[in-house]
């Protein structure tokens, strides 16, 4: 047993070898090596200065657009084909998404009808048929092809007045 721990000590004294002779050559060797020249700084363009003189018009950064009366609010509504959408109506999970992040990426006609098959942002395929809704502006499918589906959308005018606006989403070509 005394002779495994002479030679654990023996081992142990050998790596305490206090020669740092292989350290100082590399330093004097980095300090002998030329230095290369620092690159100049770019050259700092003068920014353009703008002066914004139009105070007697509208502020961009302001709420302040017309307010229309009551009676040509209705008016506007009427006038774009409707009351507007059913707001009372529960949102199908399709709606919880913008039309542009939905895919369409398929059909299957059941008897004589279309069901068209819609990818939403996490990867889930869903079956839409006619009547259906997707997309934040409550919009309703219309009509559906094998290549395509027509949509009709409520879009708020800001001012209390819903708009109909037409849209429609594409097979996805592979």
């Amino acid at each position: 047993m005394t002779k495994k721990i002479t030679i654990v000590l023996f081992v142990i004294l050998v790596g305490c070898n206090n020669s740092v002779d292989d350290l100082n050559q590399f330093l004097e060797l980095q300090k002998n090596r030329p230095v290369k020249p620092i690159d100049p700084l770019p050259q700092l363009k003068p920014h353009e200065v703008f002066e914004y003189n139009a105070t007697t018009m509208r502020d961009p950064f302001s709420n302040d657009l017309e307010v229309v009366e009551e009676s040509e609010q209705a008016n506007l509504v009427v006038a774009e084909g409707g009351e507007g959408p059913d707001l009372s109506r529960r949102k199908e999970y399709l709606e919880s998404y913008p039309l542009d992040s939905l895919l369409m990426v398929g059909t299957y006609q059941q008897e004589e009808n279309y069901w068209a098959l819609i990818v939403d942002p996490e990867g889930v395929i869903h079956p839409v048929s006619e009547g259906d809704f997707l997309g934040h502006n409550h919009g309703q499918v219309l009509t559906i092809f094998e290549n395509k589906v027509l949509l009709k959308e409520w879009i708020n005018d800001g001012l209390g007045a819903w708009r109909e606006r037409d849209a429609a989403m594409a097979l996805k070509e592979e």
